[in-house]
């Protein structure tokens, strides 16, 4: 498969829309979560705990500046000229008054070598008045839109608890897009009722969405969710759970074939610290993963869109 790009991986797109190098540096904002506080619903997402991704620089009772000055400086004694992205990764940025919203999206602008914002946030929670104004903001400043799609099951949304549709998925990211900023979503694979169909059915679904950007990783259960009472309870109901990166590995080659090629990867796994992870406990690197999965790609001879918009992947929706 020489001269064959695998996939478009996120690293192409920095090169492509930025000088030098970019670092995201996460962000806590303080906000609240409309699905633990009754607005949606109560005890939030089945397999969300904030704690398994937020760094340990990251405190919402640290100023914005603060959090991002100590990531800087963690990653200045590397690469002194790098610019960031501040990540509003925790919780849903999106959920406030607008003007608090865009207070804290200015000071993390107003912080040296900060070039844009990734707000990560729901799919239910932003509106039509905030995607305008960040839209005017786009004329200087790099904004995009991280979604958690996390299924584009209706079924598999309602038993994680996730409190919205995939509609609604849908309508805040054409909304999005259609305003000229990035867009990105994230899903999680082998989720309780995904099924092998189901997954290759979910990547020609997602291609037809408007997105720039895509995260991918595999069901993990954390300590303190609801999802790790349920697999404590019964393990036999996660048939999908990937107890092997290899097992994954396969299944990911698949959905990329289906994949609309225009979309950058990424990631593809997600890390928890060990110590809140129950299963599945594969002892693997992100980076590590990305090659084995290289390496099974030239294997199987597969490559990102390959069967994009081709017969066989269509039939899988009917």
């Amino acid at each position: 498969m020489n001269g064959i790009r695998l996939f478009l991986d996120y690293a192409s797109f920095l090169a492509q829309h930025f000088q030098g190098k970019v670092q995201k540096l996460s962000v806590d904002g303080g906000f609240g979560c409309p699905n633990r506080d009754g607005t949606i619903g109560l005890g939030g997402c089945a397999y969300c705990n904030n704690l398994s991704f937020t760094p340990s620089y990251c405190h919402a009772s640290d100023s914005i500046r603060s959090q991002l000055e100590l990531g800087k400086a963690f990653f200045s004694r590397k690469y002194p000229e790098m610019n960031y992205l501040a990540y509003f990764q925790s919780h849903t940025n999106t959920y406030a008054p607008l003007g608090d919203l865009l207070a804290k999206y200015e000071e993390a602008l107003s912080v040296d070598g900060v070039i844009g914002l990734v707000i990560g946030t729901r799919p239910d929670c932003v509106s039509d008045e905030l995607l305008d104004e960040l839209s005017r903001w786009s004329a200087s400043k790099v904004i995009l839109m991280e979604y958690g799609i996390e299924s584009t099951d209706d079924a598999c949304l309602q038993a994680l608890n996730r409190g919205h549709t995939f509609a609604q998925a849908r309508s805040a990211i054409e909304r999005t897009a259609a305003r000229g900023l990035f867009t990105a979503g994230h899903v999680i694979l082998g989720l309780p009722g995904d099924t092998e169909k189901s997954i290759m059915e979910e990547s020609v679904t997602l291609s037809t969405l408007p997105l720039d950007i895509l995260k991918l990783h595999q069901l993990q259960i954390v300590k303190g969710t609801l999802l790790a009472a349920a697999y404590e309870k019964n393990s036999a109901n996660f048939a999908m759970l990937f107890e092997t990166p290899e097992a994954y590995a396969d299944v990911v080659c698949r959905f990329l074939q289906r994949l609309r090629p225009n979309i950058v990867l990424e990631r593809f796994t997600s890390q928890c610290p060990q110590s809140l992870l129950l299963a599945p406990r594969w002892g693997m690197k992100n980076y590590e993963f990305v090659e084995l999965l290289k390496k099974r790609m030239q294997e199987l001879q597969v490559f990102q869109g390959q069967l994009y918009d081709s017969p066989e992947a269509k039939e899988e929706l009917l």
